[in-house]
């Protein structure tokens, strides 16, 4: 086996990736902001309307495992720079788009292209870097995943403050373009070349899998979705649809491998490699926490209290930055530490949320953002020590010819508890506002709830951390026992 030897370019790489990749995870929320400007400039219904923020949720979620191993057979610097390509041109479409049909299709196919585009990241990650390089590099996107899905609200503020009513929100699909274009142009010249070509898709793409996973997924996101338009009451049969199909994808994935071909996603992935599945588990359950909140806090700060879509996305901006910092900072002290950042960062996210839940109670009014921000940057670099490290904790043992839809694997499990998150977080706010018990009551049963889901996700890296003592300690009896015995032959 040859010397590892690192691609100079790789720091250079990853940087487009990220780039690229925020665009991308940016696109989930920063549209947010502009739907009432989207409504009134375009007249689109409501339920048209919550189509341009569910459809790209949706096609995103959907396509996360099939971009992975599509990375892993046809090689990530093709793959990415064909999602880029179709990333930027869906962009242009939906900022130009003329009607409320158009503008959905077009949200659509741009969460499509995202949806390929964001399990490259991680699987370059695998492939470019390795000790503590690579825990370095993941806390660079663990602090990407984080900041895109916190700072959304404020940009989206931000462009609409800039370029104004009644067309400004077409600069929030805009401005990825001139970015996308200049990440593309950097990405064909830093991004790595594959040293072997490309497999062909005939053998490599397993698409009765994709198919099974496809209905499987579209099961359980969809009725969350429609959830505020019915979806839980008329579409629930879905889940029982999603329960038949992932069942079936378990069984085709295992006869695959069974059979020697490539599998979609082989499930030894779980249940061989070691803290793949509760790390999984972990970021799925911290997520339907950590991104609920954030709508709740704009209705709570925009139709409880008044403020502007800019005013309410920067009331939450402690957040982000404490995220920013801590992310990048614990990637780098992930071979040390280990799951301890994630325990730890789960413990000050947990304290975060009960103390935003507690200051909610005793009603500040107006004051509320300035009363929110030191909890909120609590939370947030505590959200910068779990987000990182259990990406790097989750993917440390996984194959490189699996890192991409192992990286898919990952992010589909967040976007399910993201869905998960917001509708449990939204329906708890809205029960508690319906029965007359004021914003301030509303955002503290919610902000409660988050901390139980998030308390969930500790109670499982508590776990881990446990399971990854023992196999340090077993690994560390046998080699004893190896050089005893190599001794005793001596």
């Amino acid at each position: 086996m040859s010397a590892y030897e690192p691609d100079p370019r790789r720091w250079k790489a990853l940087a487009v990736s990220l780039a690229a990749g925020f665009m991308g995870l940016l696109d989930v929320s920063i549209v947010n902001t502009a739907l009432p400007s989207i409504q009134k400039d375009l007249g689109a219904s409501s339920g048209g309307i919550q189509w341009v923020v569910s459809g790209y949720a949706l096609a995103f979620g959907l396509v996360l495992v099939s971009g992975g191993r599509l990375g892993d057979a046809l090689g990530r610097r093709r793959m990415f720079l064909f999602a880029l390509a179709a990333f930027v041109l869906t962009s242009a479409f939906a900022g130009a788009a003329p009607n409320e049909t158009t503008l959905i299709i077009a949200r659509l196919l741009q969460g499509f292209a995202s949806g390929m585009m964001t399990p490259q990241n991680s699987g370059m990650i695998q492939d470019l870097f390795r000790g503590a390089e690579r825990g370095r590099a993941f806390g660079m996107f663990g602090a990407t995943v984080g900041i895109s899905t916190a700072v959304g609200p404020v940009l989206g503020g931000v462009i609409l403050a800039v370029f104004g009513d009644p067309e400004g929100w077409r600069w929030v699909f805009y401005v990825n373009v001139p970015i996308g274009i200049l990440a593309f142009a950097l990405a064909l010249r830093w991004l790595p070349k594959p040293e072997t070509p490309a497999r062909s898709l005939r053998g490599e793409i397993d698409f009765v899998g994709i198919m099974l996973l496809g209905v499987a997924v579209l099961g359980v996101l969809l009725p969350l979705i429609e959830s505020e338009q019915g979806g839980l009451s008329s579409l629930w049969w879905l889940f029982l649809v999603a329960v038949v199909f992932g069942f079936a994808f378990v069984r085709w994935e295992r006869s695959m491998v069974r059979r020697g071909r490539s599998p979609l996603l082989d499930t030894r992935l779980f249940t061989g490699t070691p803290g793949y599945a509760t790390g999984a588990a972990v970021g799925a359950l911290y997520f339907s926490g950590f991104t609920g909140m954030w709508l709740v806090f704009a209705i709570f700060f925009q139709q409880g209290l008044g403020y502007t879509p800019l005013q309410s996305g920067l009331a939450v901006t402690s957040f982000a930055l404490g995220s920013a910092v801590s992310a990048a900072i614990a990637g780098r002290l992930v071979p040390k530490w280990g799951r301890k950042l994630t325990v730890t960062g789960l413990v000050m996210v947990i304290a975060g949320m009960v103390t935003v839940a507690v200051l909610a109670g005793q009603d500040p009014g107006d004051a509320a953002g300035w009363w929110f921000a030191l909890p909120l940057l609590v939370a947030g670099v505590g959200g910068g020590m779990v987000i990182s490290p259990n990406t790097t904790l989750t993917l440390e043992c996984v194959p490189t010819s699996m890192a991409g839809v192992a990286g898919g694997a990952l992010q589909t499990g967040q976007r399910i508890g993201t869905a998960i998150g917001t509708v449990v977080l939204a329906s708890v706010f809205h029960a508690v506002l319906g029965a007359n018990g004021g914003y301030p009551a509303a955002l503290t049963a919610a902000m409660l709830c988050a901390a139980v889901l998030t308390s969930s996700a500790l109670l499982l890296a508590v776990i881990e951390l446990r399971a990854r003592r023992k196999r340090r300690l077993l690994t560390e009896r046998e080699g004893a026992e190896r050089t005893a015995a190599d001794s005793q032959r001596g």
